[in-house]
C-alpha cells in the first residue's frame, strides 16, 4: 500500500500525537509499505522533503499561525496531487486541514481513516476562541466524510462529543508504544548525572509545560509529599520554555518551581530522546498523571513507565484513567485533587509491591508492529466495502 499520513506537526515536534504517528508510520514501513507524511514546515530551519527512518517527509511552507493552529496556502494544490498518488489517507485530529483530505478522499475512493487523539481547548482569548471554533466545525466536516474514525479507548469515545456523533464509523485500536533497548549500565550513569544522592520518591511528570496537564496540581501536592518525604524530587521530562500559548501559564507557577529547585524538590530535565526516556523511566518511582480536561485523552507515557514497573497517578478522566484501570498499576484520582494526588503517593509508596506485578506482559499489547497490523486490516476493510467489485 502507498499510505499517506496528514497531520499538522510532526517530528522534530514532540507530542503525545507526533510521537503515535511517527511510530506507526515507522511500522507500517517495516511491513513493507510506502509512508508518506503531510505536515507543515512550522519551523522554517526544517527540510521540505526529507526521508526518516524509510518515512518519506513532505512539510508545507507556513504564511502565518493562528494560535496554535497554521495556514498553509499551498497545502491545498498539494493535498490534491499526494490523495491521487496514494492507495489510504490517514488523518490525524484535532487540526484544521483534514475536512478536505476526507473530502477528496470521499471522492476518489480512497479509504480514509481519522484517528482522533482528544478535544482542543484553547487559552483564553478571543483569537483562540474563534480557532477553536474554527478547528471544531473542519473536525466536524472531515467526520462527516471520512469513512472510519479510530481513538485509543472505548471509555473516551463515549465521553466525546465529537465521536459520538459518528458513532457508527468508530473502531477502538490501543495506541503504539515502544521505547529502545538500554543497558543497566545506562540506567545507572542516568540516575549517577541526575540523582546523584540517591533522593526518593522520584515522582516524574513527562509532558509539555501546558495548563491542560495539571503541572499546578502536582506543584500543591508537592507541598504535602515533602513534609513526609523531604527528599522527594520531581522530575519533568519535556519542554518548559517558549511554550506557544502557555506563556502567562508557565510564568504564574514559576516563581514555586524555582523554589522547589532551590530546594532540591524539583528538577527540570527538558527535552530527553527516545533513548534517555527509555533510561528516565526505571529511575523513577512513580509517574504523575494530573491532566485537567479531555485535551489529554491516554497518556501514552503512563504506558511507557508501566512497561519499566513504574505505577502511575492518573487523573479520572475518561481515557486518562485506562491504563490504570486496565492494568491495576497506580492510583486513580479525582480531577485536580492536589489532596489526593499526595495521598496516592504516599499509599504507592509504601505498598510499592502491589502495584508493580504482571507488568512485563504489558508491552507485548501495545508492539507498532501489531498496531500496525490492525491498521492494515481496517484499510483493507474499508477498501472492500466502497471498492467491491475489485475484491
Amino acid at each position: 500500500m502507498k499510505i499517506l499520513i496528514e497531520l499538522t506537526y510532526y517530528r522534530p515536534h514532540t507530542s503525545g500525537l507526533t510521537i503515535y504517528a511517527e511510530r506507526l508510520a515507522k511500522a507500517l514501513v517495516r511491513k513493507g509499505h510506502a509512508v508518506t507524511v503531510l505536515t507543515s514546515q512550522y519551523d522554517a530551519a526544517l527540510q521540505r522533503n526529507e526521508i526518516l527512518e524509510g518515512v518519506q517527509i513532505v512539510r508545507v511552507p507556513v504564511l502565518m499561525r493562528v494560535s496554535k493552529g497554521v495556514i498553509m496556502p499551498t497545502f491545498g494544490w498539494l493535498a490534491n496531487k499526494m490523495v491521487r498518488e496514494h492507495d489510504v489517507i490517514h488523518l490525524h485530529l484535532p487540526q484544521l486541514d483534514a475536512a478536505g483530505l476526507a473530502l477528496r478522499g470521499r471522492i476518489h475512493k480512497k479509504p480514509t481513516v481519522i484517528t482522533y487523539h482528544c478535544d482542543l481547548r484553547m487559552p483564553n482569548g478571543i483569537l483562540n476562541w474563534a480557532a477553536n471554533q474554527g478547528v471544531h466545525l473542519m473536525n466536524h466536516i472531515a467526520g462527516v466524510f471520512t469513512h472510519r474514525i479510530v481513538t485509543y479507548t472505548q471509555d473516551y469515545a463515549n465521553h466525546s462529543k465529537f465521536i459520538n456523533r459518528f458513532k457508527e464509523k468508530l473502531t477502538v485500536i490501543n495506541p503504539p508504544v515502544e521505547l529502545p533497548d538500554i543497558t543497566e549500565i545506562e540506567i545507572q550513569a542516568f540516575k549517577q548525572q541526575h540523582n546523584p544522592s540517591n533522593d526518593h520518591p522520584v515522582i516524574g511528570m513527562a509532558a509539555r509545560f501546558a495548563t491542560e496537564k495539571g503541572v499546578e496540581i502536582l506543584l500543591s501536592a508537592l507541598e504535602k509529599i515533602i513534609l513526609k518525604y523531604s527528599r522527594t524530587v520531581v522530575w519533568f521530562a519535556g519542554p518548559h520554555e517558549n511554550i506557544l500559548g502557555e506563556e502567562r501559564y508557565i510564568e504564574r507557577l514559576m516563581p514555586l518551581i524555582k523554589h522547589y529547585q532551590k530546594e532540591g524538590n524539583w528538577k527540570f530535565l527538558g527535552l530527553l530522546s527516545p533513548q534517555e526516556m527509555a533510561c528516565f523511566y526505571p529511575n523513577l518511582d512513580i509517574l504523575s498523571i494530573p491532566s485537567l480536561n479531555s485535551t489529554e485523552a491516554f497518556g501514552l507515557v503512563q504506558i511507557e513507565a508501566m512497561m519499566n514497573g513504574v505505577p502511575s497517578i492518573a487523573s479520572n478522566l475518561p481515557g486518562v484513567r485506562q491504563p490504570v484501570i486496565r492494568h491495576g498499576m497506580g492510583e486513580v484520582i479525582p480531577i485536580g485533587d492536589s489532596g489526593e494526588l499526595a495521598r496516592a503517593v504516599f499509599k504507592i509508596s509504601e505498598n510499592k509491591d502491589k502495584y508493580i506485578k504482571g507488568y512485563q506482559r504489558i508491552k507485548e499489547q501495545y508492539t507498532p508492529f501489531s498496531i500496525a497490523e490492525e491498521y492494515l486490516k481496517l484499510f483493507k476493510k474499508i477498501h472492500s466495502e466502497i471498492n467491491p467489485s475489485s475484491g
